[in-house]
């Protein structure tokens, strides 16, 4: 059986080793799996505590993605197989896939992540997390879950709001792409290396003096990732986000999710990247943006903690609702392209339906990530 996860250590000039662990299912694009995040969660801690150990680079196999999600496929097979409340499964693959997302934004050694090619979904949320973040001329990032009847999770309630003129309720709204220049400029990424530079990039780590205290190893990550970036003289793609940050801004502030989609739905954009961003948005789930413009609202005072225990809730809620698994089905299963959302309009939406989504299915202490801080 291939490894799905494959795990190194390499030795530096200094004596000490570095952490090498590669997504490795490229024929999903590296979509994650519970039993990968599972691997990923050990040895990463056990990565954390060798004192020998001194950073860790996370990557995925192939040149297509680092990757594309989760594995949502494997989950509307389970939630179709167990008609429980909450789904077993969907709480299994959930809250660990959330702990390990927050795990490792607050690792406490350098993590770097090669996010070339396709990062979506929960591959941005193990991206989002890491300390040094590298973008390659192929990244193409997005939070598409409006498409597939979810939303944007994975701390995305806790990284969207962050970004600058409202662009983080745009993307979770449109799912929308961003490349490398668009992931430098909304912090999802701090460099942008070579597409062949990975190898590159590993000498200098293993030539790279850690026997200097702990505390500069971030830093000295930092510097070497810079140097690297300045001798790649490949130009940036144009930044999509930049040339119409004013537009979006204008757009994602005219009060209300109604006049949002009234505005994205008449006018004629120019622009072909908010043009997809519209059709993307008119085609999705309503409920799914409704909840999103609502997690808004609510998530902009929240620590990472609190953010992640919310999307829990939401996560599981939705698994018990029709249209995460239809959404799936049109997209993934049948490929029809063709949803047929459980409410085909925001004007269809009930009173209570949105914020039913947000009950959690357990009292606050036995919420399954109660212990995070």
């Amino acid at each position: 059986m291939q490894d799905i996860v494959l795990f190194e250590e390499r030795a530096t000039a200094s004596g000490h080793r570095l952490g090498i662990a590669t997504l490795n299912v490229g024929k999903t694009l590296n979509a994650l799996t519970l039993d990968m995040i599972r691997l990923l969660q050990q040895r990463l801690s056990a990565w954390e505590a060798d004192p020998g150990l001194v950073a860790v680079v996370l990557r995925g196999a192939g040149d297509k993605a680092f990757c594309a999600g989760g594995d949502v496929r494997s989950l509307r097979r389970a939630l179709l197989d167990d008609s429980r409340t909450p789904n077993p499964d969907a709480v299994a693959f959930f809250s660990e896939e959330y702990r390990l997302d927050y795990h490792l934004h607050r690792y406490r050694k350098p993590l770097i992540v090669w996010g070339g090619g396709i990062v979506m979904g929960g591959g941005l949320g193990l991206m989002a997390g890491a300390s040094h973040r590298v973008a390659t001329p192929s990244t193409r990032i997005a939070m598409p879950e409006i498409t597939i009847g979810l939303y944007p999770d994975v701390a995305g309630s806790w990284f969207l709001p962050r970004m600058p003129a409202r662009l983080g309720l745009f993307l979770g709204l449109t799912g929308a792409p961003l490349n490398a220049h668009d992931a430098l400029l909304c912090n999802l990424a701090d460099h942008m290396l070579a597409e062949d530079g990975q190898e590159a990039l590993l000498r200098e780590l293993e030539r790279a003096d850690w026997s200097r205290p702990a505390v500069r190893h971030h830093g000295m990550v930092s510097a070497l990732l810079s140097a690297l970036a300045a001798s790649h003289h490949e130009p940036m793609p144009d930044a999509n986000c930049a040339r119409n940050l004013l537009t979006v801004q204008r757009l994602m502030s005219l009060g209300s999710l109604d006049a949002v989609a009234a505005a994205l739905a008449g006018t004629a954009f120019e622009d072909p990247w908010l043009a997809a961003a519209a059709r993307s948005f008119a085609q999705g789930c309503p409920t799914s943006a409704a909840a999103t413009w609502e997690i808004f609202r609510r998530a902009r005072h929240l620590s990472l903690a609190e953010a992640l225990r919310m999307e829990l809730a939401l996560s599981v809620n939705f698994c018990a609702r029709p249209d995460f698994r239809e959404g799936v089905r049109a997209l993934l299963v049948d490929k029809d392209r063709a949803p047929h959302w459980h409410y085909p309009t925001l004007a269809a939406i009930p009173d209570g339906w949105v914020e039913s989504h947000f009950i959690s299915p357990w009292p606050a202490t036995e919420h399954p990530l109660a212990d995070l801080k």
